[in-house]
């Protein structure tokens, strides 16, 4: 019978701690404000505490607004909260307001939700679909909460709360009643407030003071200025040249040194040409007789044939190209490059090594997808973050041709190279990273693909862009361009979704006659 009670006992013990467990979570989190007309839209704000290192462009790329939709509320110790303004809906799914925005995974470790409920501060849904593995580079579409007021003001904020919040602090600090706040909120005792759960400021005007552009670059030092000599220590100076400077020893070791500068770069001059053509000639007699390899050996490193720097200078015309087609330097570039491929601006070279290390040996977790010639990793390189395009040396043709253009063509509407490598076996492309990826991932069912949908207007400006980057390649270069290759996979989106257009592998030089 002891045992029974006892049992019984502990079953009941049990049961109430579970449902202790589950009426007082260890990580409560906020809950969005209910909404029942799904045709409502409005323009609310959010208040994020700025943290240490946060820029306006990382402000900008995590909520997807413009620099004029931010505003600051300045402490006595520099910046502290930011009011974001985004335009707040009511969702069909689960009739709660909610604003759309975009989240760039940064780290491989945890999962997709944490990281974006600390990198939003508590203002992020939970998602089912961002419940998994982090993977550096991803980017997933979010949604922040919002509200909408029913008439009796114009904005509401969403505010989490933090230690030292109270309702009368809140109503101080924003110009608004506690009871205002009260009543938007629900609130029955204004005592009882919870840490980081959401909480809605009503409000009449917009919060905060337009955000300091300035404060995003740091202060250009002033020079100390330099004491003018007096007229005494003047004199003096004079003197002493006049006493003790040798004016002949002077002038002769000038000239000895001047004369021994010019001898060795004539030396070197003559040296560097003389290698060169030696090169080539042994290049022609190799050729005559064995198949050309079809490897791509010449950009491992990188080497010139004159003291100009560019791939110039080899007069034979008779060296083969690995395709078979003569070449003016075989020992430096393949024909298809050209001699003035560099015209405007050589780019970096990176070793295989960094693109390696990188790319984390190339790894799954880094891939955003795979291109018309090759896949395309995510990498932190040299500490920027690049996106890198790998490709098998039977791409020659396509790897030159972006070369050519990209070398030469740069506008804030095209896509950047950075830089190159190669092996004997492959080829890689650095470019500039686009945090959004491509239009084709926010056109075609976005929300299945973790992407944010665009606005009409956003679609415009798009547009817009497109057709600026096309107009510049095919009007207001040097050498015309045609792209031939255009679709919105290879348009890409940078973190203000704003349009670069990429991949300029079919890219065709062509003459005024031709467009």
């Amino acid at each position: 019978m002891s045992f029974l009670r006892a049992s019984l006992l502990f079953s009941f013990v049990l049961v109430l701690l579970l449902l202790l467990v589950q009426s007082h979570p260890l990580f409560s989190y906020p809950s969005p404000m209910n909404c029942t007309d799904t045709t409502r839209l409005c323009t609310s704000f959010l208040a994020f505490k700025l943290r240490p290192n946060q820029t306006l462009a990382v402000i900008e790329s995590m909520f997807d607004v413009l620099p004029n939709d931010i505003t600051v509320e300045e402490s006595s110790d520099g910046l502290n909260y930011l009011f974001i303004r985004k335009n707040c809906s009511c969702l069909r799914t689960t009739m709660q307001y909610a604003t759309n925005t975009t989240f760039t995974v940064r780290s491989n470790e945890g999962f997709v939700n944490d990281l974006a409920f600390d990198a939003y501060d508590g203002l992020a849904f939970l998602l089912p679909n961002t419940s998994r593995r982090a993977k550096v580079g991803a980017v997933v579409s979010l949604r922040l909460f919002c509200g909408c007021s029913s008439g009796l003001w114009n904005y509401l904020l969403s505010y989490v709360m933090k230690d030292g919040d109270s309702v009368q602090s809140l109503a101080s600090r924003f110009g608004v009643s506690m009871d205002s706040i009260e009543q938007v909120n629900g609130i029955e005792d204004p005592d009882n407030v919870t840490v980081g759960a959401l909480y809605h400021i009503p409000l009449n005007s917009v919060p905060g003071e337009p955000y300091p552009l300035e404060n995003d670059s740091p202060p250009t030092p002033v020079p100390s200025p330099i004491p003018s000599p007096t007229v005494d220590s003047f004199s003096g100076d004079q003197q002493n040249h006049k006493d003790h400077m040798p004016y002949g020893w002077i002038a002769g070791g000038v000239g000895i040194g001047l004369a021994l500068i010019v001898l060795s770069i004539v030396v070197c001059i003559s040296l560097r040409l003389s290698n060169c053509f030696t090169q080539a000639e042994r290049s022609h007699t190799k050729d005559r007789d064995d198949k050309v390899s079809h490897k791509f050996h010449i950009l491992r490193k990188p080497s010139f044939c004159c003291a100009s720097g560019r791939y110039v200078c080899c007069k034979s015309q008779d060296v083969k190209q690995t395709n078979g087609e003569s070449s003016n330097c075989q020992t430096t570039t393949p024909k298809a490059l050209g001699t003035n491929v560099f015209d405007m601006e050589k780019p970096v070279v990176f070793t295989y090594d960094e693109i390696f290390s990188a790319t984390d040996g190339f790894s799954e977790s880094g891939l955003l997808g795979h291109g018309t010639y090759g896949s395309v990793y995510y990498a932190l390189l040299r500490d920027q973050e690049v996106a890198i395009k790998r490709m098998t040396a039977t791409k020659t043709k396509e790897f030159m041709a972006e070369m050519k253009v990209l070398c030469k063509v740069h506008h804030t509407n095209l896509v950047e190279l950075i830089g190159y490598a190669a092996t004997d076996d492959e080829l890689f492309l650095i470019y500039e990273y686009a945090q959004k990826g491509s239009l084709r991932n926010h056109l075609h069912d976005p929300h299945n693909k973790d992407h944010t949908p665009l606005s009409w207007i956003m679609r415009v400006q798009i547009a817009l862009d497109a057709a600026r980057g096309l107009e510049y390649i095919h009007e207001h270069t040097k050498t015309h361009y045609v792209h031939r290759d255009i679709k919105t996979s290879n348009i890409l989106l940078d973190g203000t979704f704003r349009a670069k257009i990429s991949d300029f592998g079919l890219a065709k030089l062509v003459g005024k006659k031709d467009t």
